[in-house]
């Protein structure tokens, strides 16, 4: 059984990864067959519904972070920095070797001598793994989802 102590710790974790810009550890925390959705409407129900802001399957994914890791990735000239926080983290389902989990983001991004601020509610589906927590997906949805951005290039 995931407690929700190790599901705030590895919450926690995955962060950490991505504030250091570690694209390619925060990649090993997800399963073979994963997805990461940010969606384009509140309470959107699908994906397929509506554009989404992000939808990656594992493959998609890969993908993003090869192009984070290339040091001439134009839409990360100059690189960004980020700093996130996470928070009220609640467990909404649990199963014997799976747990959802419901945690507050904000995430602060500097780039080009300008910040912009993202914040909304994730939800992951973590399953135990033999080697710990893996991310079965996730899903978060921006406070503004529905509003013009500027290039979302930084996972969230």
């Amino acid at each position: 059984m995931i407690s929700l102590a190790d599901a705030e710790r590895f919450l926690l974790h995955e962060a950490r990864l991505l504030d250091e810009a570690r694209f390619d550890d925060w990649l090993g925390l997800f399963t073979a067959d994963a997805w990461y959705w940010v969606p384009a409407v509140p309470d959107q129900a699908s994906p397929y519904d509506t554009v989404s802001l992000i939808y990656d399957d594992r493959r998609l994914l890969e993908t993003r972070v090869r192009r984070l890791s290339n040091p001439h990735i134009h839409a990360q000239t100059p690189p960004a920095h980020a700093s996130r926080i996470v928070a009220n983290v609640t467990v909404e389902e649990t199963g014997d070797a799976a747990l959802v989990v419901r945690s507050k983001l904000i995430m602060v991004e500097y780039r080009r001598n300008a910040q912009r601020l993202f914040a909304g509610t994730c939800r992951h589906r973590l399953v135990a793994d033999a080697g710990g927590l893996k991310i079965a997906w996730k899903r978060v949805d921006l406070v503004n989802c529905d509003s013009e951005h500027d290039g979302l290039v930084l996972p969230f």
